[in-house]
This record gives structure tokens, sequence and C-alpha cells, in this order.
């Protein structure tokens, strides 16, 4: 998957949270697909989604526990 493909799923994400769980859906989106994020890059695929650029952080916070809950998810 290309960084704007990643892009457009993690702006759907977003936009389709409850406002009080849009940074949940970042978080989970991050572990969900953690391994397709690193290859394009964070910032990539932030600046794709078009969502604040602040996020970045919180995608990131969501690539560093997929290792925790590969097993969940």
């Amino acid at each position: 998957m290309n960084a704007t493909e990643l892009g457009k799923f993690l702006r759907e994400s977003y936009e389709n949270a409850q406002k009080t769980e849009k940074v949940t859906m970042i978080h989970l989106f991050g572990i969900k697909y953690s391994e397709e994020i690193l290859k394009c890059g964070i910032a990539e695929v932030i600046k794709e989604s078009g969502i604040f650029s602040t996020y970045r952080t919180e995608l990131g916070k969501g690539i560093k526990l997929a290792k925790y809950v590969k097993a969940v998810v």
C-alpha cells in the first residue's frame, strides 16, 4: 500500500470517528497499518491524509503499540 492510499484510509478513519474518539482512531490506524506506514514514512502518510500535522505524534504512538497488540488485532 502506498502513502496516498494510507492517507485516504487514515482520513476516513479520522472523519468517521466520534468527536471524542478521533485520537483513538489514529492510534488504532497506527497499530493496524504500522508496517506499511513505516515503509512510506509517518510524515508522508499524515501529509496525504490532510489531517493536522500535529497528529504525527499520535500516529507514532500507535505504531509503537503495534508490537504489543498484533495478536489482538
